[in-house]
């Protein structure tokens, strides 16, 4: 019989001394990790967009609010020459004050008493007519920064514009009544201080008090403390106590 071969297989492996543990699948990341929202290197990004979508619903929200309170107040302004009138008095002290020949200054005062009158009368029966709103609408927030829904949820942050307006309305027809014993200046001077607190009002009420104390300064140069030192002292403790100042 011939020789019988023995096919090699390569050396024998060496023996086991211990079992092999089994290779253990390995963990897929779940699909909050693999879309990297709770990836460190992701989360602050996350957040910033967060934050960057809550500012522009907030700003949407303030200006549709906004909006509704200038269409308010406008809507009733509107009926009146409040507006016009102001601005004829205010430049008309303007060129009195610039006159220098006192003949042609005493005539410009004495032009200007019927534009102040019908002034005043007409704000009166603005605030007579705005009295009409009801309570809900005519909240203004204390707050310096406008905020939606202030005036909703946080009532005991806010005072009433109507309350306000009256105020403005007896210390104008107050400073209009022609005293005899009041020099034309000082008149004038309270007068535009009244006339500019109220106005400093009306922007309170549709935008915010920081943004009105700003149109304040850009428009006649002058601050809200000063305007608010300069009003009669009658108009200066009523509005200190109504806004809480």
């Amino acid at each position: 019989m011939g020789k019988h071969r023995h096919a090699s297989f390569g050396p024998a492996s060496p023996p086991q001394l211990f079992e092999s543990q089994p290779k253990q699948p390995e963990r897929q990341p779940g699909p909050l990790h693999s879309s990297g929202f709770l990836s460190p290197r992701t989360f602050p990004m996350d957040t910033f967009v967060l934050f960057i979508l809550l500012a522009i619903g907030m700003h949407v929200l303030k200006t549709r609010e906004q909006a509704q309170r200038i269409a308010l107040l406008g809507g009733y302004l509107g009926q009146f020459q409040i507006e016009k009138l102001m601005q004829d008095v205010l430049g008309g002290y303007q060129r009195a004050l610039s006159e220098t020949d006192e003949q042609r200054q005493t005539q410009v005062w004495r032009h200007l008493e019927t534009a102040e009158q019908t002034l005043s009368e007409q704000f009166s029966r603005f605030v007579l007519e705005f009295a009409k709103v009801p309570e809900p609408q005519a909240r203004l927030s204390r707050l310096p920064l406008a905020l939606p829904f202030v005036s909703q949820y946080f009532p005991a942050s806010t005072l009433d514009l109507r309350k306000l307006l009256s105020l403005h309305a007896h210390g104008i027809s107050q400073a209009v009544q022609n005293d005899p014993t009041q020099p034309a200046k000082r008149r004038a001077f309270t007068l535009s201080a009244e006339l500019m607190l109220m106005q400093h009002s009306c922007h309170w009420f549709c935008r915010s008090k920081m943004v009105a104390s700003a149109r304040l300064l850009a428009r006649h140069q002058t601050a809200y403390a000063q305007v608010l030192d300069a009003v009669a002292p009658s108009t200066r403790h009523a509005y200190l106590q109504l806004t809480g100042n």
